[in-house]
């Protein structure tokens, strides 16, 4: 049975973010954001990953966890919970991504140890919520594997299986808000919008080093740049040691590697 929490009725901005990936600075930008927009912690919701790339586990654990908003678990809170020894991907062996988060995720599990319980033990799986008469879910990856990679090039017949899954478990919904694959995007399926909201701790591989967010309004989604000290973010990984290409794509807004895409989304 999948865990899933009801949010109720929400009003006015929603604030919808992923993939803290361990960026301090990124998640201190993000917060001042949502102050400067007004949106209180109750009504930014997060679609997991709080760790990964960036060398600040613990902080972003605990500075998310003191914001106090809603959140799901994502397949690296998941794995840290379960004692694992990676982040769960399911990166084909030897591939790029697979040899980095060999290192990043030991970083993470270093720093967090035996806390994982504290911050996630009682983080339900998904989000359900009700704003300006729609109905959503929040999942992290897809239905079924929560570090599925869905990406806006997939066939039309992927989304209709998801939404098949998820309205199984939670009920009819209106659209799905999603993570984990860190570009954003929404597609129109039939009647129904699958909507990632992007990650916040690296760059969409667009070029640019500024990083994705996404508001909820009474007239649909807009995605937004976020801007922060990349260069202390990316400073803070070379003093750690994680220099498999990542902190450079904070740099370059250009990942290091294009194993995890699918073909029609590289560059």
């Amino acid at each position: 049975m999948t865990n899933i929490r009801n949010l109720g009725e929400l009003t006015g901005e929603v604030l919808l973010f992923g993939g803290v990936y361990s960026n301090a600075q990124a998640l201190d930008a993000l917060i001042k954001v949502a102050s400067a927009r007004g949106i209180p912690a109750s009504n930014c919701i997060f679609t997991g990953d709080v760790v990964a790339y960036g060398a600040d586990a613990l902080a972003c654990s605990e500075r998310l966890a003191g914001l106090g908003c809603p959140a799901i678990l994502g397949n690296c809170e998941q794995q840290l919970l379960e004692g694992a020894a990676d982040c769960g991907c399911g990166f084909e062996e030897g591939t790029a991504c697979d040899l980095a988060s060999k290192t990043w995720f030991d970083h993470a599990s270093r720093q967090v140890g035996l806390r994982a319980a504290e911050f996630w033990g009682d983080t339900s799986e998904w989000l359900t919520f009700t704003h300006s008469g729609k109905r959503y879910a929040v999942i992290h990856g897809g239905a079924q594997d929560v570090a599925r990679f869905i990406w806006p090039s997939d066939a039309p017949a992927v989304f209709e299986t998801e939404f098949a899954r998820i309205e199984t478990a939670a009920g009819a919904v209106d659209a799905v808000i999603c993570g984990h694959s860190g570009l954003p995007f929404e597609r129109v399926i039939g009647k129904r919008r699958w909507i990632n909201a992007g990650v916040i701790g690296i760059p969409p591989h667009d070029g640019r080093p500024e990083t994705r967010y996404t508001i909820l309004a009474g007239d649909g989604v807009r995605f937004h740049s976020l801007s922060y000290d990349f260069e202390g973010a990316a400073h803070a990984m070379e003093n750690a040691g994680l220099t498999q290409g990542y902190e450079t794509a904070l740099r370059t807004g250009i990942w290091p590697s294009e194993d995890v895409l699918p073909a029609a989304l590289r560059r």
